[in-house]
């Protein structure tokens, strides 16, 4: 199966393979936070930024990054991935500074409560709360309010839309898109592909739904739950544009398209954007992933085409 995958892929494939494929159950919260942090010495290469620091809205901290001093710039609101048990401005400041620099947008990722520390809703509610204040207050980063895009990788991409529904539901603006990469959908994992996928290729099935059970609480939540279980919902109508990305070895890829036949059936302009040869979190791969490279790229070229730069 590894001679299926992009050269840069399958050498951490078949490494990860060699060494046992190690299991996250077996590890600890601060050794999984560890491994995923260690992973950004495959990000690739780090654009400057005019400006980046780091702020709090509403006792979220936020990171900003401006890729040049110019007023009225787009705002690419980033919630980052981790399976709801890590992640944050560390693991994601090489994408972020390449998105921030080929979309000619200022990106701010948000930094939610993780689980098992803060279970749900605590992320839910934390970028909910921060996407808010940054609508009220991004024009003092340099940012037009009027032009805002959602992106989310992995857990990210599920936070993403459900804060799209939650401002949906309250009748309140949307994103001008939301691009969700390889977002966790399914917190059962039913899907074929979580059996083909499920234990060879680096985040495994145990992983991602480990990582829904930890940030649940309750294993009631991970069915019952219209935020955790969004396939199950029915109130799709009326979501902004989408764009999702999935990987060929991914568990989620299944999951992602039946999204996407979901938002298209109600009436959701959407287009799912498929990658072969790669696994899961490929987009954080760009120092050894051609597509991972062309993926940011692609995610940038959305962006620009779903905003302007206003004088």
């Amino acid at each position: 199966m590894t001679n299926y995958l992009e050269e840069g892929i399958r050498e951490l494939v078949e490494e990860f393979i060699a060494s046992g494929k190690p299991c996250p159950s077996k590890q600890t919260i601060t050794e999984r936070r560890a491994g995923y942090l260690a992973s950004t010495a495959l990000a690739g290469s780090s654009p400057e930024m005019a400006q980046e620091f780091i702020d709090e809205l509403d006792g979220i901290q936020v990171k900003v990054y401006k890729p040049f001093e110019r007023a009225n710039l787009p705002i690419t609101v980033y919630f980052h991935g981790g399976c709801f048990v890590s992640g944050g401005f560390e693991t994601h400041d090489i994408q972020l500074r390449q998105l921030a620099h080929l979309s000619a947008t200022i990106v701010i990722c948000i930094k939610y409560r993780l689980a098992p520390e803060h279970i749900y809703p605590t992320a839910h509610d934390d970028v909910y709360r921060a996407v808010l204040r940054i609508k009220e207050q991004g024009n003092r980063y340099g940012g037009n309010t009027e032009q805002i895009c959602f992106v989310g990788d992995s857990a990210g991409g599920q936070l993403a839309l459900a804060t799209s529904f939650r401002l949906k539901n309250q009748k309140l603006w949307l994103p001008a898109i939301q691009i969700l990469l390889y977002p966790m959908l399914d917190p059962l994992g039913k899907s074929d592909s979580y059996q083909q996928n499920g234990t060879d290729f680096i985040i495994t099935a145990q992983m991602l739904l480990s990582g829904f059970q930890l940030y649940a609480g309750d294993a009631e939540r991970l069915t019952n739950e219209p935020e955790l279980n969004l396939l199950a919902r029915h109130d799709f109508q009326g979501l902004p544009p989408t764009r999702l990305i999935t990987a060929e070895f991914d568990p989620l890829r299944d999951e992602v398209a039946q999204l996407h036949q979901l938002l298209l059936s109600h009436g959701v302009e959407a287009y799912c954007e498929h990658y072969s040869g790669v696994i899961h979190g490929f987009f954080q791969l760009s120092g050894v992933s051609q597509s991972a490279r062309r993926c940011i790229q692609n995610v940038a070229s959305v962006i620009k085409n779903s905003t302007r730069i206003s004088d």
